[in-house]
């Protein structure tokens, strides 16, 4: 009997549920999308992520260079416009897009999601079992998706209040500044040891690669160029030093907008249960919202702008998503699912409103 499927969502009234025929259905239809664009993938897509990398290179080193004469203030201005600029761009539209397999086809160790290490202070490593692993695969469920408020904040009623997320309206700002931090010690998973779910042990071996990495993205950023810049030492760490606070800002924009903004939902989970193509799709859908812009927007957003699709389709090449996304809204709109699509200025005012909300015991 095509009757509706009891999944334990906490509902967003501009979702509604689907019959297990209408899930099976929007899987087929979501599924012909991808495989559409699969059958087109080739050498277009090779020389764009090459030109993405390229972009990447000259812009870090033209700005490194300008930072060399940064005690001229423009040189200082527009060196430190670059480095963040490359630094925004191999995160978002090289490193995290590499890092999901989209170009592992073209078999260059270069662009190997396995092999890519980027420019943070994190490990790729670990971002692949946080984010491709964890995140992705639990998307939004609750004890499950360690994306939800990061250990730090309290965003949706559904999570249990305490009385130190009065101050999250504070500390989201450092947490905000400091993004890259938040990212490379969310594995480390620490309120574990605290509670002691997790050996110090265990958490010592972890930290051993974690640390390499941080030592090296010090010093090369801190100490190697400011090193060699002679005179120049001070205007070079404090262009680095703004760089990383710039990439730093506009991914934990970027990244908030995609899960935490007003209509996305979150999950117990129970949804696990016998949860077919159709449910995952469809809980991807209904906890992701996308931003609108321009192109540009979009490729320094490293498609990010696009989240539901890239919930869809992780291992598409992102640039893809664009084009997809209008069929993609014409199947959320065809079975009734909300289709979460704004400017950033209204996106992550939501998302602000939430973080300010939910520092108190709302449970709605």
């Amino acid at each position: 009997m095509n009757m509706p499927v009891k999944a334990q969502y906490f509902k967003n009234p501009k979702n509604r549920e689907l019959t297990q025929f209408e899930l099976d259905e929007l899987a087929r239809e979501l599924d012909a999308i991808k495989q559409e664009v699969l059958d087109d993938i080739g050498e277009k897509d090779a020389k764009y992520i090459r030109r993405v990398y390229s972009t990447v290179q000259y812009a870090s080193i033209a700005g490194r260079a300008c930072l060399f004469a940064g005690w001229f203030p423009p040189a200082w201005i527009l060196g430190t416009g670059l480095l963040g600029f490359a630094k925004i761009m191999e995160n978002m539209e090289l490193g995290h897009n590499v890092m999901h397999g989209q170009y592992d086809w073209m078999n260059d160790p270069k662009f190997s999601g396995q092999n890519y290490e980027w420019d943070i202070v994190g490990t790729s490593d670990n971002w692949r079992q946080t984010h491709n692993y964890k995140h992705h695969t639990y998307t939004n469920i609750k004890g499950m998706d360690d994306d939800i408020g990061y250990g730090l904040l309290r965003l949706f009623p559904e999570q249990r209040w305490k009385p130190g997320f009065l101050l999250q309206p504070l500390y989201s700002i450092p947490f905000c500044l400091l993004f890259q931090w938040g990212v490379a010690i969310q594995n480390l998973e620490i309120g574990k040891v605290w509670f002691g779910r997790k050996s110090k042990q265990e958490l010592k071996e972890e930290w051993k690669p974690l640390q390499r990495k941080i030592g090296k993205q010090l010093f090369k950023d801190y100490v190697f160029f400011p090193l060699i810049a002679g005179p120049a030492a001070l205007p070079v760490f404090t262009g680095n030093l703004v760089a990383n606070g710039i990439r730093n800002i506009w991914t934990f924009s970027v990244i908030f907008c995609g899960h935490f903004t007003k209509d996305v939902e979150v999950f117990p989970k129970t949804v696990l249960q016998n949860e077919s193509r159709g449910h995952w799709y469809m809980r991807q859908i209904r906890g992701s919202s996308n931003l609108t812009g321009s192109e540009a927007f979009h490729i320094l957003t490293g498609h990010l702008s696009h989240q539901i699709e890239h919930h869809l389709y992780p291992d598409v090449p992102a640039r893809r998503y664009r084009k997809m996304a209008p069929k993609v809204q014409a199947v959320c709109e065809k079975y009734g699912l909300n289709y979460n699509n704004a400017s950033l200025v209204k996106q992550y005012g939501s998302v602000i409103k939430r973080i300010v909300k939910y520092a108190f015991p709302f449970k709605k």
